[in-house]
Order: C-alpha cells, then sequence, then structure tokens
C-alpha cells in the first residue's frame, strides 16, 4: 500500500504546480505528507517558494501554518486538563482575567458607535476550544469587519495585544463561529503556567515529539527556508506578497501564530494516532485527552457552517463539501457525514487561511497534510488539489 500511495499522491503534488508562467490554475509550490502510526508514507514538493526568485520549493521549507496553529494550542490545554491545574468549565478569567474586560457587541447605533452590553455569562475555555465563547474574524463576520475599518481593530495578523481585545458577537454558549476563540485558550495556558505559550509548546509538545522547526518566533534558520505568501488576483494570475504574520509577536497567538514545516506536523499528526505517544514512546497526551479529539464537542443544536468572505483578497466563502455535517471536538472539526474524499466518519481535521490542509484518521491509522502560501483562502487551485491528494491517499489505502 505505502509504494502504491507514494505514487499516486505524488502525482497529485507534482501535478498543481504545473501550469502556465501567469499562474491561473495552478499553485506556485507545494509541500505534501501522508503518514501512518510508524512514520512518512509519503514526504514531497513541487514548484517554487517565490514567484520572484523561482527559488526551489523543498520538504523543508518553512510556512506560516496560521490556523493548523490550532490543534497544538488545544494539545497544550490538554495537558493542563491531565494535570489538575485547568477546569474548562470554570470561567475562562480565572486564569486569563483580561477576558472579563469584553462585553457584547448588539450592532452600531446613529452614530456609528458599537452598541455593547455585559454578557448573559462568562466565557469558558471550554466555549473558546470549541468556538462557543462569542469571538470571530473580521475576514469572515461583517460586524468585527467594521470595527477594523471604522473603529482602527487591529487584525489578529498583526498578533498584538490589541488585536485579542475584540467584543463578544453573542452571549457565550448561544452559537458557534470561527475566531478569534483559540487565541484566547493560548492566553489561559499563559496565565496558568506563568510562561509565553511558544516555551509551553516547546518543552511539552516539540521537543517530545521531535518538532525542530516549530517556533512563533522563528530563528534566522527557519526564515531562510521560509516560502513566500501569493496572490491570487481576480483574473486568477498569481503575485507575490509580503502578508505574512509577524515573525517577532507582540503575542504568541494561539489560533494562528506558529511557522513550522509538513514533517514537523507529520510528527504531530502521528501522536494523535499514536494515542498520545511521541515517536520514542514519551506520553504527550492520555489516551483519554486523545479519545476527547474524536468526539463532537458541540450541543446538538450546533454545527460547522459556513465562513463567508467578507474580506475578498484574504478569503473566499469557505466550507468543506457543503450539506455535509460537520462538529467540532478539542480542537478539529470533526467529521459527522462521511467525506467524498473517503475521509470517514469520526476521523478530524482542518484548515490554515494561506490554503493549508489537514487530517487525522485514527480508525485506519493515517493523516496527512498539504501545505502551500497563497491567498485568498478556499482558492480553487489550492483546494482541489488538496482534495485530489486526500482522494488519492484514501483510493491506495482501501484498494492497497
Amino acid at each position: 500500500m505505502s509504494g502504491q500511495l507514494a505514487a499516486a499522491v505524488d502525482a497529485v503534488v507534482q501535478s498543481v504546480s504545473q501550469g502556465p508562467a501567469s499562474g491561473k490554475g495552478r499553485v506556485p509550490g507545494v509541500v505534501a505528507g501522508v503518514t501512518d502510526r510508524n512514520g512518512d508514507i509519503y514526504l514531497g514538493a513541487s514548484g517554487v517558494r517565490d514567484l520572484s526568485t523561482d527559488t526551489a520549493m523543498t520538504t523543508d521549507t518553512v510556512f506560516n501554518i496560521w490556523s493548523t496553529t490550532k490543534a497544538i494550542t488545544g494539545t497544550a490545554c490538554l495537558q493542563l486538563v491531565e494535570s489538575g491545574d485547568l477546569d474548562l468549565h470554570a470561567p475562562a478569567k480565572e486564569y486569563a482575567p483580561a477576558i472579563a474586560e469584553l462585553q457584547v457587541i448588539e450592532g452600531f447605533d446613529a452614530g456609528g458607535q458599537p452598541i455593547l452590553r455585559a454578557p448573559a455569562s462568562e466565557v469558558t475555555t471550554h466555549q473558546l476550544l470549541t468556538h462557543t465563547a462569542g469571538f470571530g474574524y473580521d475576514f469572515f463576520n461583517a460586524t468585527y469587519n467594521r470595527l477594523a475599518e471604522e473603529h482602527g481593530q487591529p487584525s489578529v495578523a498583526t498578533a498584538s495585544r490589541k488585536a485579542l481585545q475584540t467584543p463578544l458577537l453573542f452571549d457565550p454558549g448561544t452559537q458557534w463561529e470561527y475566531g478569534t476563540n483559540i487565541d484566547w485558550a493560548g492566553q489561559v495556558v499563559e496565565g496558568i503556567t506563568g510562561r509565553r505559550l511558544g516555551e509551553v509548546c516547546q518543552d511539552r509538545i516539540f521537543a517530545p515529539l521531535g518538532m525542530t522547526s516549530s517556533a512563533f518566533a522563528p530563528s534566522q534558520e527557519m526564515l531562510a527556508r521560509k516560502a513566500r505568501h501569493h496572490q491570487r488576483e481576480e483574473n486568477g494570475t498569481l503575485t507575490p506578497s509580503d502578508f505574512a504574520a509577524p515573525t517577532v509577536p507582540e503575542v504568541d497567538f494561539g489560533g494562528h501564530g506558529l511557522f513550522s514545516t509538513v514533517p514537523d506536523y507529520l510528527r504531530f499528526i502521528r501522536m494523535w494516532l499514536n494515542e498520545g505517544r511521541s515517536a520514542s514512546g514519551e506520553q504527550v497526551l492520555a489516551p483519554k485527552s486523545v479519545d476527547l479529539a474524536f468526539e463532537n464537542q458541540l450541543p446538538d443544536n450546533l454545527q460547522v457552517k459556513m465562513l463567508p468572505g467578507v474580506i475578498k483578497w484574504l478569503s473566499n466563502d469557505a466550507e468543506f463539501f457543503p450539506g455535509l455535517k460537520k462538529t467540532w471536538s478539542y480542537t478539529f472539526q470533526y467529521t459527522e457525514d462521511p467525506f467524498p474524499t473517503g475521509r470517514p466518519t469520526g476521523a478530524i481535521g482542518w484548515a490554515g487561511l494561506a490554503n493549508l490542509f489537514y487530517w487525522i484518521d485514527r480508525n485506519n491509522g493515517f493523516g496527512g497534510y498539504w501545505a502551500t502560501q497563497i491567498l485568498p483562502f478556499a482558492d480553487g487551485p489550492s483546494f482541489t488539489g488538496f482534495v485530489d491528494f486526500e482522494t488519492a491517499s484514501y483510493k491506495a489505502v482501501t484498494t492497497g
């Protein structure tokens, strides 16, 4: 099966970077990998890191991994639950006091000023990890976008303290809204440990898993291997872009701030496939915590919904296979209805803003990661390439 899978997915990886110099219908470059419980089945790259220099994409290329950071922050939270330091259902203000200052926004008055009120209940870390606390993103939510355009609310991409201080969109626990919830979960980790999130992740996740190229503040050696972002223009062409997360962040944003590589993230995926153990046998998470990732954590009346592209250069309207039910675990999208790629009920995964995607399938014992640096999110050639990559992987597993 391994040889068949590697050949099938490599054909996809090599093809997506082929095409006209303008970039229409292709991606500049991609790194992708598939792992089972024992190690990498496939790791490959194609294309270039930067269209302006034609520097070749290599498997050790460093990416802004954007929201694929979230699961790593969730792991740090679950470790604190195991140690008895974090109660997921206690008010999050007990660990991150600044969250108590935030109010619910109900709209804008005639003068354009925000209408604010106290929330009906206090935010919990459980709600932060499941995106039910009330936070959004300005590129997916019109209210947040108005706060940015008319009231100077900084983008989360700035990784600034002020960017965290956004109002809630609704009373905690009453809706599902994708947003800065897990950035606040990172603040919970910092409040409990008294250390920066990046230091906690390095000691408790990256070191035991052998993730040597993962950091919120990447080294110069990592930056020398970094891929550049590219913008998909309205006519389909690609333009090199200077958009990127800060490499010396004011705050380690647990929802999107990590830099990493595909080989590193495959090590993280393997931990979930091996009941929380690293390749060397170290227990990073207890099996009972791993189980929480493979269980829906939303109430019956809530599920993952379409993400509307409010800022078009950052994101198109986005949803994995509209019409299929998807929920949320700690801290992944949980597959309720099987995907046409072959991904079954019970598998987990998610994505990152610059068209990075992954899945983890514990029942079949494998997972994969697909990394590009292209905006806007839900880019046609990028997402289609990932879907073909995952489909080829499942076809090889089920027929090999």
